[in-house]
């Protein structure tokens, strides 16, 4: 009574098909998001994690918080010494620095 013409119709025999497409573009949107985000996060945060465990005394740093400092000890429990003035030393965790400045020679 209600129905139209249109939606009474049967759908005919590609239903199989019809269900398929419409999960390629979602399949799309997931490959273009990982390539466009996921993907370069992950390099980043690889990158990050390699920087701070490459931390050796001497070493110029910047924290999150935009002190620069040097590394005056390198803790074994995730915590570094670092000289922020003559005879000013704090203790950051490694996981604030944002980036090095400058990089120490290791020693022969």
């Amino acid at each position: 009574m209600f129905a139209t013409p249109a939606f009474a119709q049967a759908a005919g025999g590609s239903a199989t098909i019809s269900t398929f497409s419409s999960f390629v573009p979602l399949i799309l949107i997931f490959g273009i998001m990982y390539f466009i985000m996921i993907r370069p996060q992950q390099k980043k945060l690889k990158d990050h994690k390699a920087m701070i465990e490459g931390l050796r005394r001497g070493d110029t740093i910047v924290t999150q918080g935009g002190i620069i400092g040097k590394v005056s000890k390198v803790k074994e429990d995730g915590e570094i010494e670092v000289e922020i003035a003559d005879g000013v030393k704090v203790r950051v965790l490694r996981s604030t620095i944002s980036q090095v400045l400058s990089k120490t020679e290791p020693a022969a």
